[in-house]
């Protein structure tokens, strides 16, 4: 009997500490993304005296940034490096973070909260940098492992929920930007002395964007990958995001419980994702696909039913996370499969941008749904309908079948 192993590329000895310096600089990224969310009814809404519908605006207003911005993220990074793109969005994270402290705490402008909510957005963008370079660090066979490790770093948005209003009664509103705007610029400098880029990314002559990007619209695959990660992607950043205001104005929690109730939420769909991205390798992402898009499908029927015990609502947005979860880190395996080795970085970026932008939306329509009638039960029953649209979708995809192993 004869056993056969898959050598590893002795090139690329460090990948695993590589790969955990970027999800932790993703961690970091996305806590700068998400910051405003959590503080949203426990400050914002007072200090500023804003609508349901100006919060939900609020809430949504980085997510645009955050998902535009990673197409041109993921073409720098091809030219610079991740070291280097990493850094540099530490820094600005860091600064923005600030800037939007600075506003909320000194003065009452909506318009300028806006304005700086809105390129708070960058840190969102991080996620750009980190695919490539992740799937750089390791084999053909494992990029499914890689890109599954590096999306965990979307606990940026748990650790946001959980501490964020925590920081906000034992600090105040200003020291609690100031110690998050600190820490981002902390691993900055963490990054740039300990990060290096793959070997297999050495002596790489990047190909102007513009093109790479019509090439990539051109493969009908793409604009399916692109719908079904604004559904899934999109529910995670509109629910960690949108779902301590979701809580309290369901179930009347105070900041720090909602906040608690977020992050237990975002944990548990980030914890999954690595888990969808290995399936995607071992069965492929379609039948991987199909089931979560149908589970989604039902959860968002049973929690438009906005049962009387929060415990049972707790239960059923728990299961929502983890396929959520799971499905974010399929749909990105899938990536991968469907598009040309040249065009994958492209695609990648498309995609993630698509997932980004896909949760602009949900908050505002949940705001306005709540503003018009006192519930969401109507927001739930859309989620429903893009579930259902992305699981046609799916069957549509190529390459989504089991792999084939060559001997």
């Amino acid at each position: 009997m004869t056993t056969t192993t898959v050598d590893r590329d002795p090139q690329l000895k460090g990948q695993l500490k590589n790969v955990i310096l970027a999800t932790l600089a993703s961690m970091v990224g996305f806590w700068g993304w998400t910051m405003i969310g959590p503080l949203a009814k426990s400050y914002y809404k007072d200090a500023f005296h804003l609508s349901p519908g100006q919060l939900s605006l609020l809430i949504a207003m980085p997510v645009i940034v955050g998902a535009v911005a990673r197409i041109p993220v993921g073409a720098m990074t091809d030219r610079f490096g991740g070291r280097v793109m990493f850094t540099g969005m530490l820094v600005l994270t860091s600064a923005m973070v600030l800037i939007v402290g600075l506003v909320g705490a000194f003065t009452t402008s909506f318009p300028l909260l806006l304005a700086v909510a809105f390129f708070l957005g960058i840190g969102g963008a991080i996620f750009a940098v980190g695919v490539p370079f992740s799937a750089s660090w390791y084999e053909p066979h494992r990029k499914g492992l890689a890109t599954g490790i590096f999306g965990m770093g979307m606990i940026g948005t748990a650790v946001a929920a959980f501490f964020n209003p925590r920081m906000l009664k034992a600090l105040g509103y200003f020291p609690t930007h100031v110690t998050i705007a600190c820490i981002a610029f902390a691993y900055a400098i963490v990054v740039w002395f300990m990060m290096k880029d793959s070997p297999k990314t050495a002596g790489r002559t990047p190909e102007p964007m513009m093109p790479k990007i019509l090439a990539a619209t051109k493969n009908i695959s793409t604009w399916q990958l692109c719908f079904i990660y604004a559904v899934v992607f999109g529910a995670f950043v509109a629910f960690s995001n949108y779902l301590p205001t979701y809580m309290s104005n369901v179930y009347n929690f105070e900041s720090v419980q909602a906040g608690t109730f977020a992050a237990l939420f975002a944990t548990c769909a980030v914890i999954a994702r690595p888990f969808g991205g290995v399936a995607a390798d071992k069965v492929g992402p379609r039948p991987v696909t199909i089931v979560m898009f149908c589970a989604i499908a039902v959860l968002s029927v049973l929690i438009a039913l906005q049962f009387g015990s929060a415990w049972a609502y707790f239960s059923l947005f728990i299961l929502m996370a983890v396929f959520i979860g799971f499905g974010t880190g399929t749909v990105f395996g899938w990536v991968g499969r469907a598009s040309k080795p040249e065009e994958t970085g492209t695609v990648g970026g498309l995609v993630s941008a698509a997932g980004g932008l896909g949760g602009y939306f949900p908050p505002l329509i949940m705001g306005a749904v709540y503003g018009m009638n006192g519930h969401y039960f109507w927001a739930q029953i859309a989620l429903m309908g893009a579930a259902l649209v992305s699981l046609a979708i799916s069957f549509m995809i190529k390459n989504g079948g089991k792999p084939t192993v060559s001997k």
